[in-house]
């Protein structure tokens, strides 16, 4: 799948300035990740299962 065909969207820890900006897009896969500041570069893509456990690491952050 083509970045442009992925429906991003911004983090909602993103800042409002439109700085520091994290974008994620889900598929069945996986779960792909760039930085919104410049969409252009590649984005990078973590299995769903891995994903679930960053995010549990981060909570309890």
């Amino acid at each position: 799948m083509s970045t442009s065909e992925l429906a991003w969207f911004k983090s909602s820890y993103s800042g409002s300035s439109g700085d520091d900006c994290v974008e994620v897009a889900v598929t069945e896969q996986a779960v792909c990740v760039r930085d919104s500041k410049d969409a252009s570069r590649p984005h990078f893509a973590v299995g769903r299962e891995g994903w679930s456990q960053f995010l549990g690491f981060v909570s309890e952050a």
